[in-house]
């Protein structure tokens, strides 16, 4: 049996808690949480506890899955770490490198795990690109481009999603765009340059994030990559296409589908694991309950379909790997933190690309 505590246990993190307690040999043993934590824990059945310093120093909690708000994600990782747990933690993992450096520098030292929770890695569709391209099915990846653009009506209030200081923005808080492309390119970029701005969305009612960013990324050998984010489009897009010399492949998450493309014949495959789950999501991003392409919610809310089968997936891989299963090489950057800490150090290059108005190494960022 692996035990787990639950450092956060709001709209995402009390799901988590859900879907790891069905897995078998898991048992959740405790949660903190000052605002739901004794909600959470009457419903799962586990215990509450009264500081963070208490969670991560009890007996029977193996490895601590970190779901607070970004601001929040070092101290219960560290504390984790250095009391021998194992950890997860929600992405971004942090919102500067050298916070991100040391994070994973003490669960090296403490030799525990260090997972991020990447989840595009855990997409059927993203699976099935990857193995596309190792196959050689679109030959050399030359360039690939990421939107992920919506409208963003006002909100009844201002979600920390919207404030930068504490999610990061657009950039951090939707960081799986760009350690997917990262991950696709095999490597951090060499440069960046982004243009950012909040052009729609200013005054009391809104936070200070901007809301209309632009990334071109240049690689080794020739390649680029193209990412947008944003909640200033009333054309709204979500989809990552990547082009190859001999064919390209569409992940959309909007109309929710795969397509590769070789020759001019198209074949088509699952984003999720089920049509259900894409007609799911397909549905969400043509109705009003999506804003921006931004997930808001409580503990009493649950997760659409689509969103709760890949967290499905990340939650037994997570439980399989803590009893014993061996990690394949492309995923174990994801364990130890190594590729979070990458996505983060170009961000970071992004950020300060946005700042100072030029382009940035990302080797700038990280030495």
């Amino acid at each position: 049996m692996t035990n787990y505590g639950v450092v956060g246990v709001g709209y995402f993190g009390a799901e988590l808690a859900r879907i790891m307690k069905k897995n078998e040999g898991a048992a959740v043993t405790v949660v903190y949480d000052p605002e739901n934590g004794e909600k959470i824990a009457k419903e799962l059945g586990c215990a509450v506890a009264s500081s963070l310093d208490e969670l991560v120093s009890r007996a029977d909690v193996d490895c601590v899955i970190v779901a607070t708000p970004n601001y929040l994600h070092k101290e219960p990782v560290m504390k984790a770490a250095q009391n021998g747990k194992h950890v997860f933690c929600e992405k971004p993992i942090a919102l500067n490198y050298k916070d991100c450096d040391e994070m994973v520098s003490v669960c090296e030292e403490n030799n525990v795990i260090f997972m991020a929770g990447h989840v595009m890695n855990f997409f059927n569709g993203v699976r099935h690109a990857k193995q596309l391209i190792k196959d050689g099915a679109i030959g050399k990846v030359l360039y690939c481009h990421s939107a992920r653009n919506g409208w963003e009506d006002v909100q009844s209030s201002v979600s920390w999603k919207k404030i930068r200081e504490k999610s990061g923005g657009h950039l951090y808080h939707h960081i799986h765009e760009l350690d997917c492309v990262q991950f696709i390119m095999g490597e951090t970029p060499e440069t960046v340059y982004m243009n950012a701005d909040n052009v729609a969305h200013k005054g009391e009612a809104f936070g200070d994030e901007d809301d209309m960013l632009f990334i071109n990324m240049k690689f080794s050998d020739h390649r680029y990559a193209v990412l947008e984010w944003g909640s200033a489009f009333h054309w709204p897009e979500h989809y990552l296409l990547i082009q190859g010399t001999e064919g390209a492949i569409k992940l959309n998450m909007y109309d929710a589908g795969g397509t590769l493309k070789v020759d001019g014949k198209e074949t088509h495959f699952l984003l999720h694991e089920t049509q259900e789950e894409d007609d799911d999501r397909t549905r969400i991003y043509h109705s009003t309950e999506m804003d921006g392409a931004i997930q808001y919610g409580n503990p009493d809310k649950i997760p659409p379909l689509w969103l709760q089968g890949i967290m499905v997936n990340e939650m037994k891989y997570l439980n399989d790997i803590m009893h014993g299963m061996e990690a394949s090489d492309e995923f174990k950057p994801l364990l130890t933190g190594e590729a979070a800490r990458a996505a983060i150090a170009t961000a970071d290059a992004c950020t300060k690309s946005r700042y100072e108005g030029r382009v940035v190494k990302v080797s700038e960022i990280t030495g």
